[in-house]
């Protein structure tokens, strides 16, 4: 897993600000009809990464493997120490069910050290360390350890403390954790089990939402409400807002519906199933819940449709500009691949400034033929300063390391 230093990049970090009101892009967009084009599948194919080649980071930065020869690292987690957990799970296939540690001991971007610290899962996915409890996000459900930080392996038997609905459309398996700021509570992620409602809002409950609980799991209730595919979250360094990623709907055409990244309002619904983008209602949901249409929030910042934006994580080192790196997986409901990098939005006051540019990029190999090296999920900043970015099919921790 050891690997040799990578050379410094020569990508000039090219920086977008919308010039006009339509786009998929940005804090203000004028969206495209449904079905302006035909709903396409169009799915990548994995090629893996040649030995010569890496990701393309901006001038300034180089792209160091962390890790590699993993299976299927999709999320990662670093603690108050500096211990980097990554969690190995797919969608489907043989899954790893897997938390590795791994600890980089001069801070180079490569890491000395690597334990396999828990195992026999079920897909997981969010992590948590406290000074002594260890938290674990299953599909179904969350289970919590004793734990010493600083540990290499769990050697205790754990302890479910909530079942969450297991399951669910494409890659809704994935449930993530944030704990609070004086650490008195955590919030879980739970997608969607359907793409629009399509087996019915009874199969759908606890499902598209952020929960809150306490420590041991009780008092659970529902944050916010109406998040297709809620995924990565973070808090927002100046403000303290809770923010998160989230995956929108499919099948309304190419540039329907944008991923986006938002703030997260207490109490606060974002329109799943039945409006996109605020109360823009869902043709197919035929009028239904005109109520909720009309609560929609319009959501931060938008970030493209088909995009499958997972990954959020703020900057938190001087060697990185203020704001928001997010980790996107890449189409497949779409004519031509978008997403497969990782893209920076500045932020200013807590705010987006409404401007974005793509930060690392390369992982699509042929884009013609549909080919790509890998795909990015999980966005993390190391307590050494550097970007770790998690590629799940490509089998290899990123580090993006500044000059």
């Amino acid at each position: 897993m050891l690997a040799c230093k990578g050379e410094t990049q020569g990508q000039e970090e090219q920086v977008t600000t919308p010039t006009d009101s339509v786009g998929e892009y940005g804090t203000n967009i004028t969206l495209a009809q449904p079905l302006a084009t035909a709903s396409a599948s169009n799915t990548s194919k994995v090629i893996g990464w040649p030995t010569e080649r890496k990701p393309i980071a901006p001038a300034g930065y180089h792209v160091e493997k962390f890790a590699w020869g993993l299976q299927n690292p999709r999320w990662i987690y670093v603690a108050s120490n500096g211990d980097i957990f990554v969690a190995e799970s797919q969608t489907q296939g043989a899954s790893a069910n897997r938390i590795n540690l791994f600890r980089d001991t001069n801070g180079d971007g490569i890491a000395e050290n690597k334990s396999v610290f828990l195992e026999n899962l079920n897909r997981p996915f969010g992590m948590l360390a406290l000074d002594s409890v260890f938290y674990v996000a299953n599909t179904d459900g969350i289970w919590r350890y004793r734990y010493h930080l600083g540990e290499v392996k769990i050697m205790t038997k754990g302890e479910k403390i909530l079942s969450l609905p297991a399951g669910g459309y494409n890659n809704h398996w994935t449930r993530n954790l944030l704990l609070n700021a004086d650490s008195t509570k955590i919030y879980v992620t739970v997608g969607s089990g359907s793409n629009v409602g399509e087996h019915g809002m009874e199969n759908e409950r606890r499902r598209a939402n952020i929960l809150e609980i306490n420590l041991d799991g009780s008092s659970e209730r529902v944050f916010a409400a109406g998040l297709r595919n809620p995924v990565g979250m973070a808090w927002e360094p100046t403000t303290g807002k809770l923010w998160v990623a989230v995956n929108e709907r499919d099948e309304l055409g190419d540039q329907l519906v944008p991923d986006y990244i938002t703030s997260v309002e207490e109490n606060g619904f974002y329109g799943w199933p039945y409006a996109y983008w605020g109360k823009n209602p869902d043709p197919r949901l035929n009028g239904r819940r005109e109520d909720l249409v009309a609560e929609s929030i319009i959501p931060d910042f938008a970030l493209g449709a088909h995009t499958a934006s997972l990954g959020l994580a703020f900057s938190t080192s001087n060697g990185f500009k203020a704001g928001a790196y997010v980790g996107q997986h890449g189409s497949w409901n779409r004519s031509k691949l978008v997403g497969y990098k990782v893209l920076y939005v500045p932020f200013e006051k807590g705010a987006p400034t409404g401007a974005y540019s793509d930060f690392l990029t390369g992982f699509i190999a042929d884009e013609a033929k549909g080919e790509v090296y890998g795909r990015p999920v999980g966005v993390a900043f190391t307590k050494q300063g550097y970007m770790l970015v998690a590629d799940d099919v490509g089998n290899t921790i990123w580090a993006v390391v500044p000059n």
